[in-house]
This record gives structure tokens, C-alpha cells and sequence, in this order.
């Protein structure tokens, strides 16, 4: 099962191109530093801007350079059933560990829709499911009953959530409906430390794109309950974590890997637009904070 420092991965771009080489690079450096497993294709990494073909060779990249070191998570959300099924089925060929699955955005499915949203992709796809509830993208909310539903209809296929509601009463509703041994994730950084006191084994993160020995550190801390170590950590991440979203995500993730990675350029694809410079200066302050430049 995941547990960890676990980044959700920009998709570097290069004259409106994927970069292939910089993303390979940046694979390579989150595994050495530390990172538990690798997500392709989230939120952060610019899906919903990307062709079915760029998606997908995306993936296949990440899992050619991760060669078995660390899971891969692929990201394989979409508003469609049939298109998230399509990218999981790659993605089970292509060697993923499991799918991230977002809820369907724009849609607005009731809690029946995301019951057989889900349930389709189970039942008609091999890859094993992360939930991804994050109702502030999507507007539709995965609900705390449809959550336990859905584990308890396929136990065997929908392994764990990534939870970015900014609810942490969520983590014990889930431990209480389906068990402790649910594998659950923070989608908020800013959340990490709180998510894990109540039983998150970890985070799929936006700050670990640029920081991930200090996110795999304060991880680490946290699993060996240094408690006071990991404030410490916490304390350098914190202003990283909401300098992130200074602008619109992941722009202020991208600027802040080209000032620490000479390969990565701060491009992003329309309609997001590179970060403003109220965000960079919030970036830089963040960086020198958190001991990175």
C-alpha cells in the first residue's frame, strides 16, 4: 500500500512541447531524493490541458524511468467514464501501480453518478483505484457514504483516496466505515501534519515537486512519531505550501522548479498563464524560508 512523500508531477513544457528529457530528469531526482512513489497526470501535472497521446506518453515515461524503483500512480481522471477507463487501460499496460481517479468535473453527478462512475472503472478496468475528492475543482464531493459504498462493493480494486476536501473529520469517517488499514492520503499540504495525526499514512503533493527531501524528512518524522522534528519540518514547508497557490496552480510550482532546477522552465499551457509577480516574490520568500536557494 502508499504511504509518504508522494509528488503529484508538473509536466514540463518546452516551445508548447512536452519536455521529455527535463521530465526524465526530474523522475530521476525525485527518486533519489527520496520520494515514496511518483504521480503523472494529476491536477498539478496539467491533464486536462494534454491530448489523449501526450497523456498517455506521459505515463509511459514515468514508468520508464522510475523502472520499478518507486509505485507509479497514474493519473487517469476524466469527466468522461469511457476516456478515464481508456487511460487506464494504457496505464495497466504501460506498467502503473494503480490509477488516480478524480471525481468527474463539470458534470455534476449525484452521489448515484459517482457510485457508477466508480464501480464502471472497477469492475471494467484491472488497475487498482486511488479516489481523488477535491470538491473544489470538481464541485461534486465524494461523500463520506459513497466512499465506504464504493470500498466495500470493490475491497479489492478501490485501494485507497487521495483527499484534498480540507476536511480532517473525513480521515476518522473513513477509518470508522471502512477500517484502519485504509490507505489515506492528503491532498493538502498545508494539511499533511494534522491528516497524518488522525490516520493519513502520507501526502500526493504540489511542494514535493520542489522540495522532496524535505517532504520525504518531515514523512519520515512523522512515521517514527518525532513529533517535534516534524513541526520543525513543518514549520520551513509552511510557507511553501501556500506559496503554491499563490496563483493559479501549478504555476507557482513550475516558476519554483526553474529556480531550482536549471532544466525546468516556468511555462504552463493556456488557459493557465505563468505566475504573477506578487507569486514569485511569495515563491522566493517561501524557498529562502524553507533553506532550498
Amino acid at each position: 500500500m502508499f504511504s509518504g512523500s508522494i509528488p503529484a508531477l508538473v509536466t514540463p513544457f518546452r516551445g508548447g512541447a512536452f519536455d521529455e528529457p527535463a521530465f526524465r530528469k526530474l523522475v530521476e531526482w525525485q527518486i533519489e531524493n527520496g520520494s515514496a512513489a511518483l504521480v503523472p497526470c494529476g491536477t498539478t501535472g496539467e491533464a486536462s490541458t494534454l491530448s489523449n497521446a501526450e497523456h498517455h506518453r506521459v505515463i509511459e515515461v514515468c514508468i520508464e524511468q522510475a523502472a520499478g524503483r518507486v509505485p507509479v500512480i497514474a493519473g487517469c481522471g476524466s469527466n468522461d467514464t469511457m476516456n478515464a477507463a481508456l487511460h487506464m487501460n494504457f496505464a495497466k499496460k504501460a506498467g502503473a501501480t494503480a490509477a488516480l481517479c478524480v471525481a468527474p468535473y463539470y458534470n455534476r453527478p449525484s452521489q448515484a453518478g459517482l457510485m457508477a462512475h466508480f464501480s464502471y472503472l472497477a469492475e471494467n478496468c484491472e488497475l487498482p483505484i486511488v479516489l481523488y475528492n477535491v470538491p473544489s475543482r470538481t464541485v461534486t464531493d465524494i461523500e463520506d457514504e459513497t466512499v465506504v459504498a464504493l470500498v466495500k462493493e470493490h475491497p479489492d480494486k478501490i485501494i485507497a483516496i487521495k483527499d484534498a476536501s480540507g476536511d480532517l473529520s473525513r480521515v476518522a469517517d473513513h477509518r470508522m466505515g471502512i477500517g484502519r488499514d485504509f490507505c489515506q492520503l492528503s491532498g493538502n499540504d498545508e494539511l499533511w501534519l494534522p491528516h497524518s495525526a488522525a490516520g493519513g499514512r502520507g501526502a500526493i503533493s504540489v511542494t514535493a515537486n520542489v522540495a522532496p527531501a524535505r517532504c520525504a524528512e518531515f514523512q519520515a518524522a512523522i512515521a517514527a512519531n518525532e513529533l517535534q522534528k516534524a513541526r520543525e519540518l513543518n514549520d520551513k514547508l509552511f510557507p511553501l505550501h501556500y506559496a503554491m497557490f499563490s496563483d493559479a496552480s501549478p504555476a507557482p510550482a513550475k516558476y519554483a522548479l526553474s529556480r531550482v532546477l536549471d532544466y525546468i522552465e516556468p511555462s504552463v499551457r493556456l488557459p493557465i498563464v505563468e505566475a504573477s509577480e506578487a507569486s514569485r516574490r511569495a515563491v522566493d520568500e517561501a524557498l529562502e524560508h524553507a533553506g532550498l536557494v
